[in-house]
């Protein structure tokens, strides 16, 4: 059950890879369905979020949308996404969340800017070559700067990725054949092993998005560490009504068996809870 997680750079031909894939290897491309499911979690219309995502977003976006939650919520979809395989998913951080498991290929797809310029005019019927290279350069800006903000990584660092193919040099079919090599290595076979790292990872961000979703444990950030479905708690929250509502809101999380809650009290708040101060 091959998981495929590819970047979406404008122009690259990405999108003609991961169709071709799709069609001839009987896999699902996900992407759009990830922006339906985003705005009706947070409230918005799927033009405010698609606007943010490509740095199109206007002050008042900016200001009233909650990043953390819309990458928290992002996160969980890519990784239920990913738990159920065949699938491939183009941009949304897919290749920083999935590197971590070892079944998952990591793509980057890249291709001249000269060539992207001439693709995004004929995609967009104008000779406005400045126009077009103004837009490229805003979307690889608005992706850089949201994975550095939220993996603090550099979107080229080719570290990141099992397969960088350059469309410049090579044809949608050969890049395909290049993926389904690496997918058919021994490295990239799905295990119980590499399957239970995935679960552990998404079970994780479920109880963070819950605890985030919640009034009553919304400020606390908090280490969690999932295995088997039993979830270990650890950090300082302020008060103690936050200790008891993240141990209440992580436990009835769909996939959690038991809940170690490790949080301790702030210092200070044990003093003024005591009447010290």
């Amino acid at each position: 059950m091959p998981v495929i997680a590819m970047t979406q750079e404008m122009g690259s031909l990405a999108k003609d890879i991961a169709v071709h894939l799709a069609k001839t290897q009987n896999l699902a491309v996900m992407k759009h369905e990830i922006i339906d499911h985003l705005a009706e979690k947070m409230d918005l219309s799927k033009s405010v979020i698609r606007r943010l995502r490509e740095g199109k977003a206007g002050f008042v976006d900016r200001i009233t949308t909650d990043d953390e939650s819309m990458a928290l919520y992002t996160a969980e979809e890519v990784f239920d996404l990913a738990r159920k395989g065949n699938v491939i998913l183009r941009g949304w951080g897919a290749t920083c969340l999935l590197r971590p498991v070892p079944h998952v290929v990591t793509v980057r797809v890249t291709r001249s800017m000269s060539k992207r310029v001439e693709w995004l005019m004929a995609h967009l019927e104008t000779d406005d070559a400045d126009f077009a290279e103004a837009e490229i350069r805003r979307s690889d800006a608005a992706h850089s700067a949201r994975m550095q903000q939220q993996f603090g990584v550099e979107w080229g660092d080719p570290i990141l990725y099992d397969l960088v193919l350059n469309t410049d040099r090579l044809s949608i079919e050969s890049c395909a054949s290049q993926i389904l090599s690496l997918v058919g290595r021994p490295e990239f076979q799905e295990s119980a092993a590499s399957q239970a790292v995935l679960e552990n990872m998404a079970l994780e961000t479920h109880v963070r998005a819950a605890l985030r979703s919640n009034p009553a444990s919304h400020d606390v950030r908090v280490t969690i560490e999932a295995n088997a479905g039993r979830v270990v708690l650890s950090g300082i929250v302020l008060h103690a009504d936050e200790l008891i509502a993240a141990e209440r809101v992580a436990s009835a999380v769909t996939g959690v068996v038991s809940v170690d809650n490790q949080l301790r009290l702030m210092a200070n708040s044990k003093l003024y809870s005591s009447g010290a101060y």
